[in-house]
């Protein structure tokens, strides 16, 4: 996690008004508003490192993700808040500054919790060290979306990519048995990019999973 938001931090932190307005690989959303989605994704997890919660978990680092499908309605709704809460913020350095102070502080709080802690978010229950690892993959797939537009950019922590692979891995069943970098895994596998019918072959079976979540 540590490495993953502040991989994503030193692409935000130059970024100027003209970067934000350029579209990213989320259909839809420009920089500000995917930042904006980033945002409120630290917040759910500093909110959720100071909630504990009773046990037993009901969810772990890869059956989180278990509700999260594109498609659905709830992520239209998703893409509908981003955008207006973006929206709201006439000036981009207030949102910039807002995410890395947010980013920051939830770095913090993450570093204090006992992993095994149990806690709550998006109403089920998981370990500190399981929410963790899926504030990492999120950070890490939405490096991939940021930096669409910004060619320059830093690229992604290898730890952050480490961790996507074996989320990925993990709804799929067993490792990928394809030669995929972990960028193109990670966007294949959530809906990012369509599969070619060569892959989808080589999948066999399991190429009606796809995408493993959006």
């Amino acid at each position: 996690m540590d490495a993953s938001y502040r991989a994503l931090a030193a692409v935000v932190a130059p970024l100027e008004d003209e970067d934000s307005w350029q579209p990213t690989a989320c259909t839809g959303w420009t920089v500000r508003d995917l930042l904006f989605h980033c945002l409120t994704d630290c917040q759910r997890g500093l909110v959720a490192l100071h909630t504990p919660a009773t046990g037993p978990a009901d969810r772990d680092a890869v059956t989180y993700w278990s509700d999260w499908r594109p498609g659905t309605e709830g992520a239209a709704d998703d893409r509908r808040l981003a955008r207006v809460g973006a929206g709201m913020f006439p000036h981009f350095h207030h949102l910039r500054g807002l995410y890395l102070e947010t980013a920051a502080a939830t770095l913090n709080a993450a570093a204090a919790t006992d992993p095994g802690l149990l806690v709550s978010t998006q109403g089920h229950t998981l370990t500190a060290g399981d929410l963790m690892r899926t504030l990492a993959v999120e950070a890490t797939v939405h490096h991939f979306d940021l930096v669409a537009p910004l060619p320059q950019a830093p690229r992604a922590s290898s730890p952050g990519l480490a961790c996507v692979r074996a989320t990925l891995d993990g709804l799929l069943g067993r490792p990928l048995p394809l030669d995929w970098s972990d960028e193109h895994y990670a966007r294949a596998a959530t809906g990012r990019l369509p599969l070619t019918d060569a892959e989808k072959r080589a999948l066999g079976p399991d190429a009606v999973s796809f995408p493993l979540f959006g």
